[in-house]
């Protein structure tokens, strides 16, 4: 596997986490702990996104 594989691959989990931490926070916790999980999940959102940018880069 070459570094851009693997940067598709952490990119792809790095999504799906996000996806949960979001979801916990929108569907499970209604007091505070929701806002701290969406904005861990965005967080996560945000870093896959350089990921994605820096494939093809390095």
């Amino acid at each position: 596997m070459n570094k851009n594989t693997i940067l598709g691959y952490a990119t792809l989990l790095m999504i799906i986490m996000a996806l949960l931490l979001i979801g916990l926070g929108a569907f499970k916790y209604d007091d505070v702990a929701g806002w701290g999980f969406v904005a861990v999940g965005v967080g996560f959102l945000a870093i896959a996104w350089v990921f994605n940018a820096l494939k093809g880069r390095m």
